[in-house]
Protein backbone atom coordinates (compact mmCIF):
# COMPACT_ATOMS: atom_id res chain seq x y z
CA UNK A 1 0.00 0.00 0.00
CA UNK A 2 1.11 3.06 -1.10
CA UNK A 3 2.08 5.95 1.71
CA UNK A 4 0.56 8.71 1.84
CA UNK A 5 1.37 12.09 1.49
CA UNK A 6 0.19 15.61 2.39
CA UNK A 7 0.62 19.38 2.25
CA UNK A 8 1.26 20.98 5.72
CA UNK A 9 2.87 24.54 4.38
CA UNK A 10 2.53 26.85 1.86
CA UNK A 11 4.47 29.93 0.84
CA UNK A 12 4.05 31.90 -2.44
CA UNK A 13 5.64 35.42 -4.00
CA UNK A 14 3.48 36.16 -7.11
CA UNK A 15 2.55 38.76 -9.03
CA UNK A 16 -1.19 38.90 -7.12
CA UNK A 17 -0.22 38.58 -3.40
CA UNK A 18 2.83 37.77 -1.23
CA UNK A 19 2.12 35.57 1.32
CA UNK A 20 -1.05 32.86 1.42
CA UNK A 21 -3.68 35.75 2.73
CA UNK A 22 -2.73 38.36 0.13
CA UNK A 23 -2.84 35.74 -2.77
CA UNK A 24 -6.14 34.10 -1.57
CA UNK A 25 -7.59 37.18 -1.42
CA UNK A 26 -6.36 38.02 -4.87
CA UNK A 27 -7.73 34.56 -6.48
CA UNK A 28 -11.28 35.50 -5.14
CA UNK A 29 -11.56 38.95 -6.43
CA UNK A 30 -10.46 37.75 -9.62
CA UNK A 31 -7.05 40.42 -9.53
CA UNK A 32 -5.04 40.75 -12.65
CA UNK A 33 -0.73 40.82 -11.51
CA UNK A 34 0.00 42.44 -15.20
CA UNK A 35 1.40 45.40 -15.12
CA UNK A 36 3.98 47.91 -18.02
CA UNK A 37 7.55 47.26 -17.38
CA UNK A 38 9.25 49.97 -16.08
CA UNK A 39 12.73 48.49 -14.88
CA UNK A 40 14.40 48.76 -18.26
CA UNK A 41 13.52 50.27 -21.65
CA UNK A 42 10.79 48.50 -23.51
CA UNK A 43 10.30 50.93 -26.30
CA UNK A 44 11.22 48.36 -29.06
CA UNK A 45 9.88 45.57 -27.89
CA UNK A 46 6.29 44.20 -29.65
CA UNK A 47 5.64 43.06 -25.65
CA UNK A 48 6.50 45.92 -23.15
CA UNK A 49 4.47 44.34 -20.22
CA UNK A 50 4.45 41.10 -17.59
CA UNK A 51 3.11 39.86 -14.44
CA UNK A 52 5.52 41.71 -12.24
CA UNK A 53 5.90 40.75 -8.05
CA UNK A 54 5.40 43.69 -6.33
CA UNK A 55 6.73 44.88 -3.41
CA UNK A 56 9.28 42.62 -2.79
CA UNK A 57 11.74 43.31 -0.25
CA UNK A 58 14.09 40.91 0.49
CA UNK A 59 15.37 42.27 3.63
CA UNK A 60 12.33 40.76 5.25
CA UNK A 61 13.36 37.01 4.10
CA UNK A 62 17.25 37.14 3.90
CA UNK A 63 20.25 37.94 5.26
CA UNK A 64 21.53 41.79 3.71
CA UNK A 65 24.81 40.56 3.30
CA UNK A 66 23.73 37.38 1.33
CA UNK A 67 20.97 39.24 -1.16
CA UNK A 68 24.17 40.81 -3.58
CA UNK A 69 24.96 36.53 -3.85
CA UNK A 70 21.79 35.26 -4.71
CA UNK A 71 19.75 35.49 -8.41
CA UNK A 72 16.43 37.01 -8.38
CA UNK A 73 14.69 33.42 -9.03
CA UNK A 74 16.86 32.62 -5.66
CA UNK A 75 15.47 35.49 -3.48
CA UNK A 76 11.71 34.22 -4.60
CA UNK A 77 11.97 31.13 -3.60
CA UNK A 78 14.22 31.19 -0.64
CA UNK A 79 11.31 33.77 0.63
CA UNK A 80 8.67 31.60 -0.28
CA UNK A 81 10.38 28.46 1.14
CA UNK A 82 10.53 30.89 4.60
CA UNK A 83 7.08 31.24 4.88
CA UNK A 84 6.05 27.75 3.50
CA UNK A 85 8.67 26.03 6.16
CA UNK A 86 7.24 28.77 9.05
CA UNK A 87 3.50 27.65 7.95
CA UNK A 88 3.98 24.41 8.26
CA UNK A 89 4.68 24.71 12.17
CA UNK A 90 8.22 22.12 11.49
CA UNK A 91 9.59 22.31 14.95
CA UNK A 92 13.33 21.71 13.82
CA UNK A 93 15.05 21.22 17.32
CA UNK A 94 13.00 17.73 17.37
CA UNK A 95 13.56 17.21 13.32
CA UNK A 96 15.84 14.44 11.94
CA UNK A 97 17.03 16.64 9.32
CA UNK A 98 19.04 14.22 7.48
CA UNK A 99 15.51 12.87 6.62
CA UNK A 100 14.41 16.52 5.32
CA UNK A 101 14.84 17.51 1.36
CA UNK A 102 14.85 20.18 -0.82
CA UNK A 103 13.56 19.81 -4.67
CA UNK A 104 12.61 22.41 -6.47
CA UNK A 105 12.12 23.43 -10.25
CA UNK A 106 13.28 26.40 -12.41
CA UNK A 107 12.88 27.04 -16.22
CA UNK A 108 15.64 29.05 -16.33
CA UNK A 109 17.04 30.19 -13.68
CA UNK A 110 19.98 33.51 -13.28
CA UNK A 111 19.25 34.91 -16.57
CA UNK A 112 19.34 38.21 -14.68
CA UNK A 113 22.76 37.56 -13.44
CA UNK A 114 24.12 36.42 -17.07
CA UNK A 115 22.83 39.54 -18.46
CA UNK A 116 24.50 41.74 -15.77
CA UNK A 117 27.25 39.57 -15.44
CA UNK A 118 27.74 39.81 -19.22
CA UNK A 119 27.79 43.40 -19.32
CA UNK A 120 30.44 43.47 -17.03
CA UNK A 121 33.06 41.43 -19.28
CA UNK A 122 32.46 43.54 -22.04
CA UNK A 123 33.25 46.76 -20.66
CA UNK A 124 35.95 46.00 -17.68
CA UNK A 125 37.01 42.60 -18.88
CA UNK A 126 37.25 38.87 -17.38
CA UNK A 127 38.89 39.90 -14.00
CA UNK A 128 36.40 41.75 -13.29
CA UNK A 129 33.60 39.36 -13.58
CA UNK A 130 32.05 38.01 -10.12
CA UNK A 131 33.47 35.05 -8.26
CA UNK A 132 29.32 34.45 -7.76
CA UNK A 133 28.76 34.14 -11.21
CA UNK A 134 27.88 30.51 -11.58
CA UNK A 135 26.81 29.82 -8.10
CA UNK A 136 24.05 32.51 -8.29
CA UNK A 137 23.14 31.41 -11.96
CA UNK A 138 22.76 27.49 -11.45
CA UNK A 139 19.39 26.21 -10.92
CA UNK A 140 20.57 23.75 -8.37
CA UNK A 141 21.15 26.86 -5.91
CA UNK A 142 17.85 27.19 -4.80
CA UNK A 143 17.30 24.29 -2.80
CA UNK A 144 21.10 24.29 -2.29
CA UNK A 145 20.66 27.90 -0.08
CA UNK A 146 17.36 26.58 1.65
CA UNK A 147 19.16 23.36 2.89
CA UNK A 148 22.23 25.85 3.90
CA UNK A 149 19.73 28.25 5.95
CA UNK A 150 17.98 25.68 7.75
CA UNK A 151 20.34 22.56 7.66
CA UNK A 152 18.22 19.75 5.43
CA UNK A 153 21.08 17.26 4.60
CA UNK A 154 18.20 14.84 2.55
CA UNK A 155 17.87 14.50 -0.88
CA UNK A 156 18.68 17.88 -2.70
CA UNK A 157 18.29 19.02 -5.88
CA UNK A 158 16.79 21.07 -8.68
CA UNK A 159 14.46 20.03 -11.77
CA UNK A 160 14.70 21.84 -15.14
CA UNK A 161 11.70 21.26 -17.78
CA UNK A 162 10.78 24.39 -18.98
CA UNK A 163 7.09 25.16 -17.67
CA UNK A 164 6.76 21.52 -16.07
CA UNK A 165 10.02 22.01 -13.69
CA UNK A 166 7.78 22.37 -10.30
CA UNK A 167 4.95 19.72 -10.92
CA UNK A 168 7.79 17.29 -12.02
CA UNK A 169 9.90 18.20 -8.36
CA UNK A 170 6.92 18.06 -6.80
CA UNK A 171 5.86 14.58 -8.16
CA UNK A 172 9.87 13.10 -7.29
CA UNK A 173 9.23 14.75 -4.05
CA UNK A 174 6.18 12.48 -3.75
CA UNK A 175 7.92 9.61 -4.73
CA UNK A 176 10.98 9.62 -2.50
CA UNK A 177 8.49 10.26 0.23
CA UNK A 178 6.44 7.02 -1.02
CA UNK A 179 9.74 5.36 -0.84
CA UNK A 180 11.01 6.23 2.69
CA UNK A 181 13.75 8.43 1.07
CA UNK A 182 12.76 11.44 3.47
CA UNK A 183 9.79 12.00 5.53
CA UNK A 184 9.49 15.88 4.53
CA UNK A 185 10.27 17.50 1.47
CA UNK A 186 10.58 20.57 1.23
CA UNK A 187 9.75 21.61 -2.69
CA UNK A 188 8.20 23.68 -5.54
CA UNK A 189 9.47 26.38 -7.83
CA UNK A 190 10.53 29.98 -8.76
CA UNK A 191 11.57 31.75 -11.93
CA UNK A 192 12.95 35.25 -12.35
CA UNK A 193 13.63 36.17 -15.83
CA UNK A 194 12.04 39.36 -16.43
CA UNK A 195 14.89 41.27 -17.61
CA UNK A 196 15.98 42.61 -21.49
CA UNK A 197 17.23 38.92 -22.77
CA UNK A 198 14.24 37.42 -21.07
CA UNK A 199 11.60 39.35 -22.88
CA UNK A 200 13.38 39.71 -25.97
CA UNK A 201 13.96 35.94 -26.84
CA UNK A 202 10.26 35.19 -26.38
CA UNK A 203 9.26 37.73 -28.58
CA UNK A 204 11.02 36.81 -30.69
CA UNK A 205 9.55 33.77 -31.30
CA UNK A 206 6.11 35.50 -31.17
CA UNK A 207 5.06 33.28 -27.77
CA UNK A 208 3.81 36.81 -25.69
CA UNK A 209 0.47 38.49 -25.66
CA UNK A 210 0.78 42.36 -27.93
CA UNK A 211 -1.65 43.47 -26.28
CA UNK A 212 0.10 46.67 -25.11
CA UNK A 213 -2.90 49.15 -25.30
CA UNK A 214 -4.54 47.31 -22.74
CA UNK A 215 -1.70 44.98 -20.44
CA UNK A 216 -4.21 43.80 -17.84
CA UNK A 217 -6.49 42.37 -20.11
CA UNK A 218 -3.76 40.50 -22.12
CA UNK A 219 -3.76 36.77 -20.15
CA UNK A 220 -7.22 35.38 -21.57
CA UNK A 221 -6.82 31.62 -21.78
CA UNK A 222 -9.61 29.91 -23.76
CA UNK A 223 -11.23 33.19 -24.99
CA UNK A 224 -11.02 33.18 -28.48
CA UNK A 225 -9.00 36.30 -29.03
CA UNK A 226 -6.44 35.18 -27.46
CA UNK A 227 -2.40 36.48 -28.68
CA UNK A 228 -0.13 34.83 -26.69
CA UNK A 229 0.77 34.42 -22.69
CA UNK A 230 2.03 36.83 -20.23
CA UNK A 231 5.22 36.85 -18.67
CA UNK A 232 5.70 36.24 -14.82
CA UNK A 233 7.90 36.14 -11.91
CA UNK A 234 7.35 34.41 -8.40
CA UNK A 235 8.14 31.16 -6.53
CA UNK A 236 5.73 28.86 -4.37
CA UNK A 237 7.21 26.71 -2.18
CA UNK A 238 5.29 23.61 -0.22
CA UNK A 239 5.87 21.51 2.45
CA UNK A 240 5.29 17.69 2.12
CA UNK A 241 5.32 15.03 4.42
CA UNK A 242 4.25 11.20 5.17
CA UNK A 243 0.91 10.92 7.06
CA UNK A 244 2.17 9.61 9.54
CA UNK A 245 5.02 12.21 10.16
CA UNK A 246 2.05 14.60 10.04
CA UNK A 247 0.10 13.12 12.49
CA UNK A 248 3.04 12.09 14.87
CA UNK A 249 3.94 15.43 15.31
CA UNK A 250 0.10 17.12 15.60
CA UNK A 251 0.42 18.86 12.06
CA UNK A 252 -2.44 21.56 10.44
CA UNK A 253 -2.72 18.70 7.16
CA UNK A 254 -4.04 21.67 4.11
CA UNK A 255 -4.77 18.58 1.48
CA UNK A 256 -3.20 14.82 0.47
CA UNK A 257 -0.89 15.12 -2.83
CA UNK A 258 -2.34 11.68 -4.23
CA UNK A 259 -1.08 11.41 -7.59
CA UNK A 260 1.44 12.03 -10.36
CA UNK A 261 1.74 11.64 -13.96
CA UNK A 262 4.88 12.93 -16.64
CA UNK A 263 5.28 12.33 -20.14
CA UNK A 264 6.55 13.84 -23.18
CA UNK A 265 5.05 14.88 -26.70
CA UNK A 266 8.25 13.68 -28.69
CA UNK A 267 7.07 16.51 -31.45
CA UNK A 268 8.27 19.29 -31.32
CA UNK A 269 10.64 22.17 -29.40
CA UNK A 270 7.92 24.63 -28.51
CA UNK A 271 4.50 23.87 -30.28
CA UNK A 272 2.26 20.62 -28.38
CA UNK A 273 1.36 17.64 -29.86
CA UNK A 274 -1.82 18.80 -31.90
CA UNK A 275 -3.56 15.38 -31.13
CA UNK A 276 -2.26 16.29 -27.68
CA UNK A 277 -1.70 12.16 -27.06
CA UNK A 278 1.54 12.78 -24.27
CA UNK A 279 -0.40 15.07 -22.67
CA UNK A 280 -4.12 12.61 -22.53
CA UNK A 281 -0.70 10.23 -21.19
CA UNK A 282 0.04 12.44 -18.09
CA UNK A 283 -3.23 13.11 -17.38
CA UNK A 284 -3.88 9.08 -17.08
CA UNK A 285 -0.96 7.94 -15.00
CA UNK A 286 -1.37 10.74 -12.23
CA UNK A 287 -5.23 9.43 -12.44
CA UNK A 288 -4.05 5.51 -11.81
CA UNK A 289 -1.11 6.65 -9.08
CA UNK A 290 -3.56 8.47 -7.21
CA UNK A 291 -6.20 5.43 -6.70
CA UNK A 292 -8.68 7.75 -7.83
CA UNK A 293 -11.47 7.08 -11.10
CA UNK A 294 -12.20 9.94 -13.33
CA UNK A 295 -15.91 11.00 -11.88
CA UNK A 296 -14.29 11.60 -8.36
CA UNK A 297 -11.90 14.45 -10.38
CA UNK A 298 -13.99 17.68 -9.37
CA UNK A 299 -11.95 20.54 -11.07
CA UNK A 300 -8.98 20.75 -13.27
CA UNK A 301 -6.39 23.54 -12.78
CA UNK A 302 -5.45 23.99 -16.42
CA UNK A 303 -2.03 25.10 -17.38
CA UNK A 304 -3.68 27.57 -19.60
CA UNK A 305 -1.18 29.73 -21.07
CA UNK A 306 -3.34 31.65 -23.35
CA UNK A 307 -1.66 30.60 -26.69
CA UNK A 308 -3.53 29.66 -29.36
CA UNK A 309 -2.21 25.79 -29.85
CA UNK A 310 -1.94 25.32 -26.20
CA UNK A 311 -5.47 25.59 -25.00
CA UNK A 312 -6.72 24.38 -27.75
CA UNK A 313 -4.66 21.25 -27.35
CA UNK A 314 -5.22 21.19 -23.79
CA UNK A 315 -9.45 21.50 -24.24
CA UNK A 316 -8.95 18.45 -26.57
CA UNK A 317 -6.74 16.40 -23.99
CA UNK A 318 -9.14 17.17 -21.39
CA UNK A 319 -12.10 15.50 -23.92
CA UNK A 320 -10.02 12.66 -24.66
CA UNK A 321 -9.70 11.94 -20.95
CA UNK A 322 -12.73 12.47 -19.38
CA UNK A 323 -15.54 12.04 -22.47
CA UNK A 324 -18.82 13.69 -21.70
CA UNK A 325 -17.96 14.55 -18.33
CA UNK A 326 -15.06 17.11 -19.47
CA UNK A 327 -18.16 19.21 -19.65
CA UNK A 328 -19.50 19.00 -16.43
CA UNK A 329 -15.63 19.79 -14.65
CA UNK A 330 -15.04 23.21 -13.78
CA UNK A 331 -12.27 24.49 -15.41
CA UNK A 332 -10.29 27.53 -14.80
CA UNK A 333 -6.79 28.83 -15.75
CA UNK A 334 -5.02 31.12 -12.94
CA UNK A 335 -2.20 32.37 -15.00
CA UNK A 336 -5.18 34.16 -16.09
CA UNK A 337 -4.13 36.61 -13.52
CA UNK A 338 -0.69 35.64 -12.16
CA UNK A 339 0.60 35.62 -15.81
CA UNK A 340 2.58 32.38 -16.46
CA UNK A 341 5.51 32.12 -14.44
CA UNK A 342 7.41 29.56 -16.35
CA UNK A 343 9.53 27.32 -14.13
CA UNK A 344 7.43 28.33 -11.12
CA UNK A 345 3.94 28.13 -12.44
CA UNK A 346 2.73 24.75 -11.57
CA UNK A 347 3.38 25.06 -7.64
CA UNK A 348 1.52 28.59 -7.91
CA UNK A 349 -1.44 26.90 -9.23
CA UNK A 350 -1.12 23.72 -6.67
CA UNK A 351 -1.44 26.71 -4.06
CA UNK A 352 -4.39 27.97 -5.70
CA UNK A 353 -6.16 24.65 -5.38
CA UNK A 354 -5.22 24.29 -1.84
CA UNK A 355 -6.85 27.57 -0.79
CA UNK A 356 -9.26 26.05 -2.55
CA UNK A 357 -10.02 23.53 -1.14
CA UNK A 358 -9.76 25.22 2.24
CA UNK A 359 -12.69 28.20 1.61
CA UNK A 360 -14.86 26.06 -0.89
CA UNK A 361 -13.94 28.23 -3.44
CA UNK A 362 -13.00 27.68 -7.38
CA UNK A 363 -10.56 30.31 -8.76
CA UNK A 364 -11.74 32.12 -12.04
CA UNK A 365 -10.55 32.40 -15.35
CA UNK A 366 -10.13 36.32 -15.82
CA UNK A 367 -10.59 38.22 -19.27
CA UNK A 368 -12.80 35.21 -20.68
CA UNK A 369 -14.91 37.44 -22.77
CA UNK A 370 -15.76 35.42 -26.21
CA UNK A 371 -16.19 31.81 -26.63
CA UNK A 372 -13.78 29.61 -28.72
CA UNK A 373 -15.52 26.90 -30.66
CA UNK A 374 -12.40 24.46 -30.18
CA UNK A 375 -12.66 25.68 -26.18
CA UNK A 376 -15.87 25.04 -25.20
CA UNK A 377 -15.67 23.58 -21.78
CA UNK A 378 -16.61 25.37 -18.15
CA UNK A 379 -13.91 27.56 -17.92
CA UNK A 380 -15.34 29.53 -14.89
CA UNK A 381 -15.09 32.85 -16.66
CA UNK A 382 -14.05 36.21 -15.03
CA UNK A 383 -15.91 35.25 -11.40
CA UNK A 384 -14.59 32.43 -8.89
CA UNK A 385 -17.31 30.21 -7.90
CA UNK A 386 -18.37 29.13 -4.43
CA UNK A 387 -18.21 25.11 -4.56
CA UNK A 388 -16.28 22.58 -3.04
CA UNK A 389 -13.02 20.99 -4.18
CA UNK A 390 -12.84 17.52 -3.32
CA UNK A 391 -10.30 16.04 -6.53
CA UNK A 392 -8.41 18.50 -8.01
CA UNK A 393 -6.01 17.69 -11.33
CA UNK A 394 -3.50 20.31 -12.14
CA UNK A 395 -1.73 19.85 -15.39
CA UNK A 396 1.22 21.30 -16.31
CA UNK A 397 3.05 21.53 -20.07
CA UNK A 398 6.33 23.50 -21.10
CA UNK A 399 8.56 23.72 -24.25
CA UNK A 400 10.49 20.53 -25.26
CA UNK A 401 6.94 18.34 -25.03
CA UNK A 402 7.03 17.92 -21.25
CA UNK A 403 3.75 17.23 -19.28
CA UNK A 404 3.34 16.89 -15.48
CA UNK A 405 0.04 16.11 -13.89
CA UNK A 406 -0.60 16.02 -10.15
CA UNK A 407 -3.73 15.03 -8.33
CA UNK A 408 -4.86 17.19 -4.62
CA UNK A 409 -7.14 15.45 -2.38
CA UNK A 410 -9.06 16.72 0.49
CA UNK A 411 -7.70 15.11 3.53
CA UNK A 412 -9.40 13.12 4.95
CA UNK A 413 -8.39 10.86 7.88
Amino acid sequence: MKKRIVITGVGVVTPIGIGNAEFTKALKEGKSGVYNIETFDTSAYSTRFAAIVKDFNPEQFIEKKKIKKMAKFTQFGFAAAKMAVEDSGLDLSKEDLSRIGVITGTGIGGLDVIEEEEQVLLSKGPRRVSPFLIPMIITNMLPGEIAINYGFTGPNYAVTSACASSNNAIGDALRLLRSGDADVIVSGGSEGAIVPLGLAGFCSIKALSQRNEDPQKASRPFDKNRDGFVMGEGAGIVVLETLEHALNRGARIYAELAGYGASDDAYHITAPDPEGKAAILAMEKAIADADVSKDEIDYINAHGTSTVLNDKTETLAIKNVFADKAYKIPISSTKSMTGHLLGGAAVVELAAIVFGMQDDFIPPTINYETPDPDCDLDYVPNKMRKQQITCALSNSLGFGGHNATIVIKKYAK
